[in-house]
């Protein structure tokens, strides 16, 4: 540089551009001049870039700098998984150069080896984890997961898809993310990317975005693995919270739509950022049904027999608990006040009929809903009340149904007729041989409809012949239920002038479980007047029985 320098009287020299910068040009200096100093995992990245640029190669010197630092990458870097992280760690200030001299990619594929032959000995500390205590099975853990959470997400990325490459486990790199996302987005909140007094508020938001984004990306694809589900939820709510792309929202959707029996009701519950909407994110809980309906019909046509459709089969199953989660969850988000009416009745109608044996869950969350929203109109409350099936309520449901002064006078005429014909089936002996004899007769195959929709149909027919099975269980256990009051009455009112089935009745409306402190006294005479009809009546009719 001074040769090439046209000012023969130069006193200094500006060397721009150098890897490292003044601290590897020192470090470069006193090894021109002989002084000792020691190459480490934390300067051999910048010390082999900026020997790189100074051309310190053997047409100068034998052993110059290059071919030191080269030779302490490939005997002490790359055999250790720990200085493999290091060094890669120094380049995030030395790109393109350290790039293009191949030492990323050096990195990368020693700590991806390096992993694929710890978890052989993470496997057997796994093994010996088995016998221990409790609070020393957390050690076993591979060691390294922590290690790669000081990476960019940028290197992270290249480093995990290279463990997926080279065979490293599943639940290896499902550790690795969790703890990544732990540690790289924690503590994000409404009130810290919202909020206005924040400085680079866009910045921090954008660089949360990549992470979240390319976190889910990473996430293994084979159904085996088990991700666990509030891992799944917990970057799901993180998606929203920084407006993550479609995509990566409907693909954490979609990997919970295939496990979503084992969901729980708190991890249903995702609260909905949006200003003025309702306290919790509904369309995205309706999004994961329909997907998870979706799964369920892919499943079921590809079945080519009819295993799958019996009683208590794994489709049916998972069918009824989804039934009772929603249930659950309708019953969660009714008492909110800005729920959408047209949200709460997609979430009901979203179901199928035969996923519910009972609609007591739907009936729980239909009256929360109306006393949550009392200016609700009244043909409205017709149109919510559709939805009950009042021939698949319980008797406790039938009871406080019919003293509700929240529903319409027709919900309730149409339960007190539902009672009457039960009771009226009860009396003349009725258990459904007309139902199934005319179920078996219409599900007889036809020569004139092809063999997919006869097997269609036939389908159709079972679910409708288990859904009528599952309900005749509980119409089973109602009536032992009532056997025991009416022997219970019979013992404690037989000597006092009453008849053991008003005591019956009695038993039967004080047991409902959704009755409410004191409910009973607030109903007007009219309702009452009604009730108690309906009970004289099934009193009667029981005595002339």
């Amino acid at each position: 540089m001074v040769a090439d320098a046209k000012n023969f009287n130069i006193s200094k020299l500006e060397i721009l551009n150098l890897p490292g910068g003044a601290w590897t040009f020192e470090l470069a200096a006193k090894f021109c001049y002989g002084m000792n100093f020691e190459i480490t995992a934390l300067n051999v990245a910048g010390l082999r870039c900026a020997a790189e640029f100074l051309e310190m190669t053997e047409d100068y010197s034998e052993e110059n700098l290059i071919a030191r630092t080269e030779t302490y990458l490939n005997e002490v870097v790359v055999p250790s998984l720990e200085k493999s992280v290091q060094v890669l760690s120094s380049c995030e200030s030395l790109l393109p150069v350290a790039e293009e001299l191949g030492i990323l990619n050096r990195c990368v594929n020693a700590i991806a080896v390096n992993a694929c032959k710890e978890q052989f000995v993470s496997g057997l500390s796994h093994l010996d984890c088995d016998s221990e205590p409790a609070e020393f099975k957390g050690e076993c853990l591979d060691w390294w997961v922590e290690d790669l959470s000081g990476l960019r997400i940028g290197f992270y990325h290249r480093v995990v898809s290279a463990m997926g490459r080279t065979g490293v486990r599943s639940d290896s790199i499902v550790a690795s993310l969790m703890h990544y996302a732990q540690a790289s987005l924690k503590g994000i909140g409404k009130q810290q990317i919202w909020n206005p007094a924040r400085t680079n508020t866009g910045a921090m938001e954008n660089g949360h975005r990549a992470i979240v984004e390319m976190l889910a990306s990473l996430l293994p694809t084979e159904k085996t693995s088990s991700i666990p589900l509030s891992f799944l939820f917990g970057m799901l709510r993180m998606a929203i919270m920084v407006d993550a792309t479609l995509a990566c929202r409907l693909e954490l959707e979609r990997r919970i739509s295939f496990r979503l029996e084992m969901v729980s009701l708190d991890d249903l519950l995702i609260p909905s950022i949006q200003a003025g909407d309702s306290l919790f994110d509904v369309d995205t809980v309706h999004r994961i049904l329909v997907r998870f309906l979706q799964w369920i019909e892919e499943e079921e046509n590809g079945d080519c027999g009819y295993e799958s459709e019996d009683i208590g089969s794994p489709s049916h199953g998972t069918m009824l608990k989804v039934g009772r989660l929603v249930d659950a969850y309708l019953a969660e988000i009714a008492p909110d006040p800005y729920l959408n009416l047209q949200k709460f009745v997609a979430m009901i109608e979203i179901l199928p009929d035969y996923a519910r044996v009972i609609d007591d869950g739907i009936y729980r969350a239909v009256d929360i809903y109306l006393k949550a929203h009392p200016m609700l109109p009244e043909h409205e409350c017709k149109k919510l009340c559709k939805y009950i099936d009042c021939q698949k309520l319980s008797q406790e449901a039938c009871n406080h149904a019919a003293q509700n002064d929240r529903l319409p006078v027709q919900m309730a005429v149409r339960v007190l007729h539902c009672e009457q014909i039960r009771l009226k089936n009860a009396m003349s002996g009725s258990s459904g041989e007309g139902f199934f004899s005319q179920k078996i007769s219409s599900s007889v195959p036809s020569a004139a409809m092809s063999p997919r929709d006869n097997y269609a149909s036939l389908r159709r027919e079972n679910r409708e012949l288990k859904l009528e099975i599952s309900r005749m269980r509980v119409r089973l256990n109602e009536l032992e239920k009532e056997q025991v009051f009416m022997k219970q009455g019979m013992m404690e009112k037989s000597g006092n002038g009453k008849t053991f089935l008003t005591s019956l009745s009695r038993g039967i409306g004080r047991i409902g479980i959704f009755h409410s402190p004191g409910g009973g006294k607030q109903q007007k005479s009219g309702r009452k007047s009604r009730a108690s009809e309906g009970k004289t009546g099934r009193s009667q009719r029981y005595s002339v029985s």
